[in-house]
């Protein structure tokens, strides 16, 4: 999708809403709206809307999960680290 078909103006928007929604929905489309010339909101069909809400949620897994992963000691740390601790003890 190119971004010059994207992007449309507020007036546009004001005077086209039931057609740009009805295209939205049909070909689950994201438009640009903009306001005096400057990118001001973006308009999408519900569905992208909710599988990128997806995506960013699953990244943001993947993003804690890594990072607890390089806070975590190795497994022959953690056995040298009970070693010690049991040889202390007797």
């Amino acid at each position: 999708m190119r971004l010059s078909e994207t992007v449309k103006s507020i007036s546009y928007l004001k005077a086209n809403a039931a057609n740009l929604i009805d295209e939205i929905n049909k070909q689950q489309k994201t438009f640009v709206i903009t306001q005096n010339g400057e990118a001001k909101v973006i308009v999408q069909d519900i569905k992208v809307f909710e599988k990128t809400q997806e995506t960013l949620a699953m990244l943001k897994l993947l993003a804690m999960t890594r990072e607890r992963s390089k806070n975590t000691k190795g497994i022959k740390e953690t056995f040298a680290e009970i070693r010690t601790e049991l040889n202390t003890d007797l």
